[in-house]
């Protein structure tokens, strides 16, 4: 079983920066998609980020591309999202997901949440103008 718990978010003003971090329970070395989704008030969950951790592509929605930065640190065992120049618009829940398995989309285009099984509480990110 896998556990993910996203920490990290905030309140910052318009153009600031945050970095969210994800902690993956498992140590396990299993082949898996990371991504990285958000949901504000009223909107469906939009997927940001997704990639491979195996290594490859990384893919960003056009709303975050340029901005934000997806990784991955295996000795902390974490993904993490670094977010620059935040605008109201990323007012929003940022959840961490995680998909086993190679998956030949993944890092390419958005995928559908339910393609992900394992899933973080998220953390809320809230940008003031």
């Amino acid at each position: 079983q896998m556990q993910l718990a996203e920490s990290g978010g905030g309140s910052v003003e318009t153009g600031g920066s945050l970095r969210l971090s994800c902690l993956i329970s498992s140590s396990a070395r299993v082949s898996a998609c990371m991504a990285w989704y958000r949901q504000a008030p009223g909107k469906e969950r939009e997927a940001i980020a997704n990639f491979f951790n195996g290594g490859g592509s990384t893919f960003y929605a056009d709303s975050v591309k340029g901005r934000f930065t997806a990784s991955q640190d295996n000795n902390k065992n974490t993904m993490d999202l670094q977010m620059n120049n935040l605008t109201p618009d990323d007012t929003a829940v940022y959840y961490c997901a995680v998909g086993l398995g190679w998956w030949d989309d993944c890092g390419r285009r958005a995928l559908r949440t339910s393609a992900f099984t394992f899933w973080g509480p998220g953390t809320q990110v809230t940008v003031s103008s």
